[in-house]
């Protein structure tokens, strides 16, 4: 997680570890509804950080839907943006009976 939090750090400037470990976490918890896992793989870590960016930037404004200031209109999503959307969707593991079976990281599995 320092890698994350220091690539986060980087590309918003930001220096509250407090905010930035809240927003990692946060992310973290819906990458993992959305994929039905209970650890995130190597291979979530880059939507990781966007989830974490699309968090931080929406900060003050969570339940707005939209906003007109100076001629300026803002529309905010219900939710993540389609794009990250799409990429935690290619990664969900389809639940069988109540149960999404996956395969844990030390695992190997063989061919028959």
């Amino acid at each position: 997680m320092k890698d994350i939090s220091e690539t986060f750090k980087s590309l918003t400037a930001e220096t509250e570890d407090n905010l930035i470990s809240a927003l990692l976490l946060r992310a973290k918890n819906i990458i993992l509804t959305e994929t039905n896992r209970t650890e995130l793989p190597k291979s979530l870590e880059g939507i990781w950080l966007e989830v974490a960016l699309e968090l931080y930037n929406r900060q003050g404004s969570e339940a707005e839907k939209s906003r007109s200031e100076g001629g300026v209109s803002v529309v905010y999503y219900d939710s993540l943006s389609k794009t990250t959307l799409n990429g935690l969707r290619r990664h969900r593991l389809a639940r069988v009976a109540g149960h999404a079976f996956e395969k844990k990281q030390t695992e190997t599995v063989q061919a028959p």
